[in-house]
């Protein structure tokens, strides 16, 4: 691991600078580029003028110079011809004006360009290159336990590093060690129900955090392996009236008249587990009733419309607890939309317990809107997993359990 991970950080740091450089080169040259066009752009527009201001006087002395040579001809000319050729030159020289020149700039005010380069860019450059980067004996996030759940895999991870203080963590996983990661959660909590994973199947996980107002990611945690051998937790598919997901977890009570309770494909709820149920309503809502009910039982009674009957223990949509059939006097928060019921229990074993049967009692915790009630559930016979269902006499309930 150490010679492997000393590698991989040696490939990523000679990566990461050589792109800086790149790119530092790339932004240095455009920078060039532009200063010298805005010294084109000036050198060209500030020489324009002088450059007709010169035409200008180059113009006037070649007209002078011309006129001189004539007024020498005169001069020097045969008498009969002299004053024919100095009439001429004299009104040449009355329409010409020597005495007009352009107004040429003083030297003050004329552009002189210059580049004007501060170093303490090299200074800047110099202290954020020179602490820019570290290296990290080890991530301050690893991954702490995995616990099995039906389909999934609740992920707990923890800080090893006391000096970092963490804003968010981010938590991947993948199939295997050849499919690529994809991220599973990013929050501030240090837990994640990793769902809809395969049983049997080895799953690795990885985990970094983001340091209080920082936007970069710290190092990722060790990877480690994860698997699940729990069934995922499925509705059975046909009832009349619900309507499944694909990964038959979550059942919407439709539009149909017929009702019934939808009971699991199997009786996968063990004790010592977490049954979580998820309500959502949607579109329309449907109408609370007091037969509702969301609960976990020892055995399909097709013939029930609810759960509130013997040998079952459930919540309805009003916050109502039933244990086999007979409300309790203690009440839950309604079930509204986003709501999260969860029930756990334990064994608390009375008497014996064989194939003839026996007392034994269940301790029950169901909990809704951040409130519980706790309760002994005395049964006749030994149960090591249980069925869960759920009963709605009126459409726009949407359910997802895991």
């Amino acid at each position: 691991q150490i010679k492997d991970s000393a590698t991989l950080t040696r490939d990523v740091l000679e990566q990461h600078f050589n792109d800086l450089k790149g790119t530092l080169k790339k932004l240095l040259d455009e920078r060039l580029l532009s200063l010298l066009q805005e010294v084109d752009v000036i050198e060209q527009e500030s020489i324009k003028p002088l450059d007709e201001c010169q035409k200008l006087i180059e113009h006037g002395v070649s007209t002078a110079d011309e006129l001189l040579r004539e007024g020498e001809s005169a001069v020097d000319g045969d008498v009969g011809q002299q004053n024919e050729k100095l009439c001429n030159f004299t009104k040449k020289a009355l329409h010409i004006q020597l005495d007009s020149l352009p107004e040429v700039p003083s030297l003050v005010d004329v552009p002189c360009l210059s580049a004007q380069l501060d170093d303490c860019l090299l200074t800047i450059l110099k202290n954020q290159i020179f602490s820019h980067g570290t290296v990290a004996s080890r991530p301050p996030v690893q991954l702490e336990e995995f616990v099995e759940k039906p389909g999934g895999i609740l992920v707990r991870w923890c800080k090893v590093d006391d000096d970092f203080s963490a804003q968010d963590y981010r938590l991947q996983f993948r199939k295997g060690t050849a499919s690529p990661f994809e991220d599973a959660y990013v929050g501030s909590e240090t837990e994640f129900m990793v769902l809809h994973l395969d049983p049997h199947v080895d799953y690795q996980f990885r985990v970094c955090a983001r340091g209080d107002g920082r936007q970069e990611w710290s190092p990722w945690s060790v990877p480690q392996l994860g698997c699940t051998t729990l069934v995922p937790h499925e509705w059975t598919a046909g009832l009349e009236g619900y309507s499944l997901s694909s990964r038959r977890n979550i059942a919407l009570r439709n539009d149909s008249q017929a009702c019934g309770v939808l009971y699991s494909k199997a009786p996968t709820y063990s004790c010592g587990q977490t049954l979580t149920f998820r309500q959502v309503l949607i579109e329309t809502v449907g109408q609370p009733d007091r037969r509702d009910s969301l609960g976990v039982c020892v055995e399909q009674h097709n013939g029930c419309d609810s759960l509130q009957r013997d040998k079952a223990v459930c919540i309805s949509t009003n916050g109502a607890v039933f244990v086999n059939g007979k409300e309790m006097t203690n009440q839950l928060p309604a079930v509204t939309s986003g709501s999260t019921v969860t029930f756990d229990m334990e064994v608390v074993q009375l008497g014996s317990c064989s194939n003839e049967g026996g007392n034994f009692k269940l301790r029950v915790t169901i909990s809704s809107n951040n409130r519980e009630v706790v309760f002994d559930w005395v049964l006749d016979q030994c149960c090591g997993s249980l069925y869960f269902g759920c009963s709605f006499s009126y459409p726009g309930w949407k359910v997802l359990v895991f």
